[in-house]
């Protein structure tokens, strides 16, 4: 529920300055903005809005219709009908004289061209109109990311503290990486992070590494098609996790590591009265095999347990007395109530403080990062793989966490501000990019295309949408069942 409110609430935010984008930029041209709506007012709305003989005017829970009438609330054309729908996602900005979907070609037909309307401004104010959403989007996103630099800093693990080297999941293994290799660099440059080896070798496909494997200096060479074999590898574990799911509801989904940083399974705390405490394991304990299998990397720790569901095992800790062979049972959950030190236990992270003046380059060279990032990872989705791990609204909802997080929150409105901002930059009629792509044509011909070409190319984009859309949320559907 949580996650769905941050979901709705994020959109509906993104949604209005998106909107209030092409609402500024057609007021500053003179172009007169007939209705602006958060969310769909299909057949009625619920909270409608119109500044009338100087004075604000409300209505609840009105029809929607497109009739002219000589009534007081048609009196002032000038004026934008401000309203709340009753479909709780998107909005939309009824621009005079623009064909699109509040307007339809045989509707602007009927009346000669009005110097206040959309298709009477010259190409270059129409097309600041088309992009004034799309810039807003970004610009938002480049405000929040330095934003929440401003308040909260940065911290960073860089790679270079990471003394004991990475885990690499057996993908990886396979392409010759063994565990404990430390990455010198791909392609020639220093990977800073263990989010820049997993964007440089999955969504990148950079192929030569330079691992430092004890005194020793290795050479890789990645395979062409490491990035779309992760994802069948990815999709595959999240159907397995789901399966499970499906049979037992307090069994508790995992993520896939790829690679992470090669660290002990040291215990941190422990569940009063949970299977780890009634076993007998404490704080300070090192668990160095399960069900006498070595784990000598805390992410081992936690592929063991979950492949001994309702089982009872040993889990083999370390002292400073010696081993000892402890039996537990794992429940259904495969969790036992016990929580391992994190890897900034072990190794010196950096935190960067900024000013307010400082904040906003920040935030501009990460929503930088941001959008390349995305742009690149983009071109997967046009894989059989990536196609199966696109998601609708559930998989957007579930980035969000389960609890309330303002930093989270933001977060993941500054990152779909960013992707929002992308695909509508996209040349598909119907989205700003399918405008821009005409206006473009427009400049280049001297030639604007007709009204009605208008109309049906937009039908035309609005029925691929409508596929993407369906097709995105099926997937989320057909991951619940199966």
């Amino acid at each position: 529920m949580i996650q769905a409110l941050q979901l709705i609430l994020s959109l509906s935010f993104l949604v209005v300055i998106h909107e209030l984008g092409h609402f500024t930029f057609a007021r500053i041209f003179g172009v007169r903005v007939e209705k602006f709506y958060m969310f769909f007012d299909w057949k009625f709305s619920i909270l409608k809005a119109k500044k009338i003989n100087g004075k604000w005017q409300f209505r609840f829970f009105q029809p929607t219709t497109d009739e002219k009438s000589d009534d007081e609330w048609n009196r002032y054309p000038d004026n934008t009908e401000w309203g709340i729908g009753w479909i709780p996602f998107g909005g939309y900005c009824a621009i005079a004289g623009m064909v699109d979907e509040t307007h339809d070609a045989e509707q602007i037909a009927k009346t000669e061209p009005q110097p206040w309307e959309f298709r009477s401004k010259n190409v270059w104010q129409r097309l600041c109109i088309i992009i004034g959403g799309i810039l807003v989007n970004f610009i938002a996103a480049l405000i929040i990311f330095g934003q929440l630099l401003f308040v909260w800093g940065e911290d960073k693990l860089p790679l270079k503290n990471v003394s004991t080297g990475l885990y690499y999941a057996e993908i990886l293994q396979n392409e010759g990486f063994r565990q404990q290799d430390k990455i010198v660099s791909i392609d020639g440059q220093e990977p800073q992070s263990i989010g820049d080896i997993v964007q440089w070798l999955i969504i990148e496909g950079k192929r030569d590494v330079t691992v430092q494997r004890g005194q020793e200096t290795v050479q890789l060479s990645m395979s062409e098609d490491l990035g779309t074999r992760y994802l069948a590898l990815q999709n595959e574990f999240d159907r397995q996790e789901r399966h499970k799911a499906h049979r037992d509801k307090s069994y508790q989904k995992a993520r896939f590591t790829l690679i992470s940083e090669y660290i002990p399974f040291v215990v941190d705390t422990t569940l009063a009265g949970d299977l780890a405490d009634a076993a007998g394991i404490r704080k300070g304990d090192t668990i160095v095999a399960v069900a006498g299998v070595p784990t000598p990397c805390a992410v081992m720790v936690n592929q063991q347990i979950r492949l001994h569901p309702c089982e009872q095992i040993s889990l083999t800790v370390g002292r400073t007395d010696g081993r000892v062979d402890l039996p537990i049972f794992i429940g259904d959950r495969c969790m036992i109530g016990v929580a391992p030190y994190s890897q900034y236990h072990y190794f010196e992270t950096e935190h960067t403080s900024y000013t307010l003046l400082q904040s906003v380059p920040a935030g501009i060279k990460y929503g930088w990062g941001v959008l390349r990032m995305y742009v690149t990872q983009f071109r997967l989705v046009f894989t059989k793989e990536g196609a199966q791990s696109l998601g609708g609204f559930g998989a957007i909802g579930s980035l969000f966490p389960n609890q309330w997080n303002w930093y989270s929150f933001w977060y993941m409105t500054a990152f779909l501000s960013i992707m929002l901002a992308f695909m509508n930059f996209l040349p598909i009629p119907a989205l700003d990019g399918g405008y821009i792509l005409f206006l473009i044509f427009e400049m280049i011909t001297g030639k604007k295309p007709g009204d009605k070409f208008l109309e049906r190319a937009n039908m035309i984009g609005m029925w691929l949408l409508l596929a993407l859309l369906i097709f995105a949320n099926g997937n989320d559907i057909f991951k619940l069942f199966f």
